[in-house]
């Protein structure tokens, strides 16, 4: 890995997407939204009428994906959220994804991925690794009022249970569990406005770039 990589991990509502694509703006670096690649994996098994519990037929759309899978609008959606959970706890998937994801890290001068196992397994060598959280209810309501944005009809409670849901699935698999890495600076957005934590993270990542290019001569 000779570029610098940016690892943006966390769950779901917690602002990691939102901070990646402004670093990647900052530095001119392209970001991938890991996520979207189980998204696209689920919503793909399902509309070939797939059980979103068979590693196999899961597997075999994970192999099949590109990047332009990852522009489909129904891949934002509620639905999408919940197949990209159900479909992760697959141990075929993770493996079918992971030399795509690892190609996209791989790319010069850098790039940022964000996700929930890019510090721990994507890229464990990143020179800049962030863990952005928040508490359940309030990224409850960053989701809620995303969706509702939308037009999705969705109450706050139903999508606070999908958000204790999906921490508990992802938090507990044993593939690659959502945890902070090590050496992942943590970032609570909890009672943060976007731009004090997009802030806060570039004032991170400069930290760790210039470390970086010490150890680079």
């Amino acid at each position: 890995m000779n570029g610098f990589v940016i690892a943006v991990d966390g769950p779901a509502a917690s602002g990691k997407g939102t901070i990646a694509v402004r670093l990647g703006a900052l530095w001119g670096y392209p970001v991938l939204d890991t996520g979207l690649l189980y998204r696209a994996v689920g919503v793909g098994l399902q509309r070939a009428g797939g059980d979103l519990d068979s590693e196999a037929a899961a597997a075999a759309v994970a192999r099949s994906l590109d990047l332009s899978h990852l522009e489909d609008p129904a891949l934002r959606t509620r639905a999408a959220g919940e197949a990209a959970s159900r479909v992760a706890v697959h141990d075929d998937v993770r493996r079918a994804l992971l030399d795509f994801q690892r190609a996209f890290a791989a790319r010069e001068p850098g790039a940022v991925l964000d996700g929930r196992d890019i510090g721990t397994v994507i890229a464990p060598a990143a020179p800049a690794k962030l863990y952005v959280t928040a508490t359940p209810e309030v990224r409850a309501d960053r989701r809620w009022k995303q969706l509702t944005g939308q037009g999705e009809a969705v109450t706050y409670d139903d999508i606070l249970a999908d958000i204790r849901r999906r921490d508990e699935r992802d938090g507990g698999r044993e593939s690659a569990p959502m945890r902070p890495a090590d050496d992942a600076v943590l970032l609570d957005t909890t009672e943060m406005t976007i731009e004090a934590a997009t802030d806060a993270a570039r004032r991170i990542v400069e930290a760790a770039r210039a470390r970086w290019e010490r150890s680079q001569g």
